[in-house]
């Protein structure tokens, strides 16, 4: 069966709490992060909500840093894993970032390398340690 999945840059409240919802699944009950780490840089963050047939399942956001634009918590709810989320997240937020996002970064984690690696994302550095969950630097390659 075919299913419609739609990414959507989203400010209503309604929609943000669909967003932090899927989060809050995804990193601090699955993941045992701590919340305090989860929740921070909300209000300059640009945020994100993938729905398949109009049911949430995926978030993510992009914010501007002194380094560049860093993507950040890419999160799909387990029953939408493998069904194509976590693509259409990455090419929303590429496609909204500004023409000028010359330096675009971000910390993957270490089984969702593969997936930003098809973005010309690729790996800097040594692997390190993010909320008890072991991460990669990435960069944007062209």
């Amino acid at each position: 069966m075919q299913h419609t999945t739609q990414v959507s840059r989203v400010t209503a409240p309604a929609d943000l709490e669909n967003v932090f919802a899927i989060r809050r699944e995804v990193f601090v009950v699955e993941q045992n992060c701590p919340p305090e780490l989860e929740w921070e840089f909300e209000d300059e963050s640009t945020h994100f909500l993938a729905t398949v047939d109009g049911e949430p399942a995926g978030a993510c956001r992009w914010r501007k840093t002194d380094k560049g634009y860093k993507l950040e918590r890419f999160a799909v709810l387990a029953k939408f894993r493998g069904k194509g989320v976590g693509q259409e997240l990455v090419k929303a937020v590429l496609a909204d970032l500004p023409t000028d996002a010359a330096y675009v970064y971000m910390h993957a984690q270490i089984q969702a390398v593969p997936l930003y690696e098809k973005f010309n994302f690729v790996k800097i550095g040594d692997e390190f340690e993010e909320a008890g969950i072991r991460h990669f630097k990435m960069i944007k390659n062209g």
